[in-house]
């Protein structure tokens, strides 16, 4: 399954054959491949999450978000949370700095940095992390992305969000910040492995050995509407799996209903690459790529807020 990837003037490089179990991307700018996760399932139900609250090997994450209005989040949580959970920030905690001309609206942040984050909320090899919004994952999803793509396989997504917690009856709490003493988290993957940057994303998009797929709305993506980013419209060349489809009432839909729906990438033997609009909602793609074959796809996040600077 080795292929040819463009290297442009510098002539061909060949792509080192991987396992089928491996997303494999071709190693420039020392890029490193995603290792295939341990974990059974990526998501967790209200059900099963409820009788473990309060061990204290569970670290339960909010990560509510608004990209209209950037503090609603943390008063959503500091009003009303899961027993115990702590909030992310996903512009301070789970992205690193814009640099303008350079970077997306949500770049990652370096390694060192996020490790800091999570050592405050007491992180350790052992602890099983739960992570939830109110977007049936679409902002949680990149928080668990970050995490698998260190190596920290020990985290799941809340299946319904905060809105399954709800209408299972469970309780809810006012926020409360952690007060004990930060530990030192070692990720054993180094630095987000399983990325392409702009040049990379450039080249295999020409590439027949890859897929690269859009995870906005349709809309965005035939550029009849741009919300956010200044222009509209699309990477040439790829397609479109909008990440609001792997929802069936704000939950994941079955494994055998996501199946069909990313049959098309399935059809091929190419590697698959996912992006949106600044790197967020495009883990959930990821998320429900692996929750139906076990498989880490690709991620370009920069995407399209970062290709638009050229």
């Amino acid at each position: 399954m080795a292929g040819k990837f463009s290297g442009g003037a510098g002539g061909e490089e060949e792509l080192e054959e991987k396992s089928l179990n491996y997303c494999w991307l071709p190693y420039l700018s020392g890029y490193k491949p995603l290792p295939m996760p341990s974990l059974p399932t990526p998501i967790i139900s209200a059900e099963e999450l409820y009788p473990l609250t309060g061990q204290s090997d569970l670290l339960i994450l909010d990560c509510r978000h608004n990209l209209f209005d950037t503090g609603a989040g943390r008063r959503l949580w500091a009003e009303a949370a899961l027993p115990g959970a702590q909030y992310l920030h996903l512009d301070e905690d789970l992205s690193g700095p814009i640099l303008p001309g350079q970077t997306g609206r949500h770049p990652l942040p370096e390694t060192a940095d996020f490790a800091a984050v999570m050592g405050k909320l007491g992180l350790e090899a052992a602890t099983y992390v739960v992570v939830y919004d109110d977007k049936g994952g679409g902002i949680a999803a990149r928080l668990w992305w970050m995490l698998m793509a260190l190596g920290h396989e020990r985290v799941a997504v809340l299946d319904g969000g905060i809105q399954a917690w709800e209408a299972a009856g469970y309780p809810l709490l006012p926020g409360k910040e952690r007060t004990g003493a930060p530990t030192q988290p070692r990720f054993p993957n180094g630095d987000f492995p399983g990325t392409c940057d702009r040049a990379q994303t450039d080249k295999l998009r020409q590439d027949p050995a890859f897929t690269l797929i859009d995870s906005r709305t349709a809309p965005r993506y035939r550029g009849e509407e741009e919300p956010i980013d200044p222009v509209a419209g699309h990477i040439e060349g790829a397609i479109n799996l909008p990440w609001p489809d792997n929802l069936k009432d704000g939950k994941l839909r079955p494994r055998e209903e996501l199946r069909e729906r990313f049959a098309v990438l399935q059809a091929e033997a190419r590697q698959n690459v996912f992006y949106c609009g600044s790197g967020v909602t495009a883990c959930h793609n990821i998320l429900a790529y692996h929750y139906a074959y076990g498989e880490m796809p690709g991620l370009y996040p920069g995407s399209w807020s970062e290709w638009l600077i050229g």
